[in-house]
């Protein structure tokens, strides 16, 4: 049981549920580029692997980096704060963030190589980003544009990267399909930022939330959702995308929960299911964008 509880608190630090926004892209990506007849299954792995290992690493960042700050308490709400609660070294956590960045660059070494090296200095953009997301002495997490940073870099820029590795090439449709994934990936940071807006408030941050106000950001967030799906709707329709990816209407249900959870409460402990329920919408969005990619390809054979 011991050994169980170690591992569950070291796959808390990882927070699981937010590896979807980088996932997500990397199978969203790929999907694109084998539609349009290109697919190359290492790296692809190589790839999803480094996406993980760059994510798991920018969420150990934050959780050093709030330690460091002091913004992490043992009351604080949701799967953070692995430090204060649960007593793991700090050292450790920093050391093993870098051990992860360390090789997801091995990885984007075989990427480049098998592809085009000016990935490679993309790749390595991408990384400061995210560390500069949490570290540095202003760092993005704790401005209004967090959510601009993060869903920019991995969505759009990501699946990019992601498409060009598999077909050397870039195309109109392919950005264009990534706008709505990355304002998802955006969400779920807004989400969790809403959820924390008055622990961020008290420890000095100026958010998003707090500039706009609680109110407007759920509705910048219920925004985004919307944004998403009229992007895809517009993309089928000017045969942007195969109108099998109006598949992806069938994850609206799960785009009303949060939104609604947001409106009717203001405690954080029962918000969290909301941020959840946001990454959840990410993850239906993209299993349903990707199937309706893979049909219009099987299907037309």
């Amino acid at each position: 049981m011991a050994a169980r509880a170690r591992l569950g608190v070291w796959w808390r630090m990882l927070r699981p549920f937010t590896l979807v926004a980088s996932i997500t892209p990397v199978i969203g990506g790929t999907a694109l580029a084998y539609a349009d007849g290109h697919f190359h299954v290492g790296r692809f792995l190589a790839f999803l692997l480094a996406a993980i290992l760059i994510q798991s690493a920018t969420n150990m960042f934050n959780e050093y980096f709030d330690y460091v700050r002091g913004l992490d308490t043992r009351e604080h709400v949701g799967i953070a704060g692995t430090i204060v609660r649960d007593g793991v070294s700090p050292r450790l956590v920093i050391s093993l963030a870098w051990a992860f960045f360390a090789t997801a660059i091995a990885l984007g070494l075989y990427i480049s190589a098998t592809s085009s090296w000016w990935v490679f200095g993309a790749g390595l953009l991408c990384l400061g980003i995210a560390f500069v997301y949490s570290g540095g002495p202003r760092p993005l997490s704790s401005t209004p544009f967090g959510e601009l940073a993060a869903g920019f870099t991995m969505g759009p820029v990501m699946m990019m990267l992601v498409y060009y590795t598999q077909a050397l090439t870039v195309t109109a449709p392919a950005i264009l399909a990534s706008v709505p994934i990355g304002l998802l990936i955006g969400a779920i940071l807004l989400a969790n930022n809403i959820r924390d807006v008055e622990a961020d408030r008290a420890g000095g941050r100026r958010t998003l939330p707090i500039v706009l106000g609680r109110d407007r950001a759920v509705g910048v967030l219920a925004g985004s959702f919307a944004l998403a799906y009229i992007i895809t709707l517009a993309l089928v329709a000017t045969r942007h995308l195969t109108p099998w990816a109006l598949l992806v209407l069938l994850s609206l249900p799960a785009a009303w929960r949060p939104v609604r959870l947001f409106r009717q409460e203001r405690e954080p402990v029962r918000l969290h299911p909301a941020v959840k329920g946001v990454a959840q919408l990410l993850a239906r969005f993209g299993v349903l964008l990707v199937l309706g990619l893979l049909l219009s390809v099987w299907v037309s054979r």
